[in-house]
């Protein structure tokens, strides 16, 4: 005969629960247990807490320097008066009228004379009416008497100067001296300046163009003038 069952009594009915419920609580308490701290009493005993009565810093007072006050301004010096008797007599000063009328006489004028200031006038050589005419040039027009001038100053330059200078100062090649001057309203050089590679040649063109004989001078409108007049000097120096 077969024992009957009773479905109460049957254990492995709810073992998924209760599995699940013990599972639980086991993961509580395993996370409570890594969780828990312990502190000595000695740790966490912080005592009182003292603090020190606060220092009073005795700041020094400065003196104060006072400044005297200014002096007092003088007085005042007392105005002089001057007083006038009532006899004397005081003179006026009477201020005349310069207004005129019909009857006022016109004085007449004379002609005032104004001398004429003579101006220092720079012709250029090109376009002067009148040239320069050098010792030798007094033949011909205008033109011919501006070509003549131009070769006689050629050559006396090409006579008097010292080309031998160049060598002696160690230069070589072609050597160029730019030379200006005036001729003045007496005839007279004037204002020799001299542009070149060396001092020394500066120098020698100037002493030569100092020596230029006096000349007739230039005249614009029939007045002479000044004559400004420009001159290269170019020379090859011999090795």
């Amino acid at each position: 005969m077969e024992p009957k069952k009773n479905p109460k009594a049957n254990v492995g009915r709810n073992s998924s629960l209760y599995f699940a419920i013990g599972l639980a609580l086991m993961l509580f308490l395993t996370n409570y247990a890594i969780n828990f701290k312990t502190y000595d009493k000695s740790d966490i005993d912080i005592g009182m807490v003292s603090m020190d009565e606060e220092l009073e810093e005795d700041i020094p007072l400065t003196e104060q320097i006072q400044t005297p006050p200014p002096p007092p301004p003088p007085p005042a010096a007392p105005e002089v008066i001057e007083i006038v008797e009532d006899e004397e007599e005081v003179e006026e000063t009477v201020i005349e009228s310069t207004e005129v009328d019909q009857e006022t006489e016109i004085v007449e004028v004379e002609e005032i004379e104004v001398d004429e200031v003579e101006e220092d006038i720079d012709v250029p050589f090109s376009v002067i009416e009148n040239v320069p005419i050098f010792p030798g040039c007094e033949k011909g027009n205008n033109q011919a008497k501006r070509d003549c001038m131009s070769k006689k100053i050629s050559q006396f330059v090409n006579k008097k100067f010292n080309t031998e200078l160049a060598s002696d100062l160690g230069l070589s090649g072609r050597q160029r001296i730019n030379v200006i001057f005036k001729i003045d309203k007496t005839g007279s050089i004037t204002g020799i300046r001299a542009r070149a590679p060396h001092p020394g040649l500066e120098k020698e063109a100037a002493r030569v163009i100092g020596l230029l004989p006096k000349m007739k001078p230039g005249k614009q409108r029939g007045k002479p003038v000044n004559v400004p007049y420009s001159l290269p000097i170019i020379f090859q120096v011999q090795d």
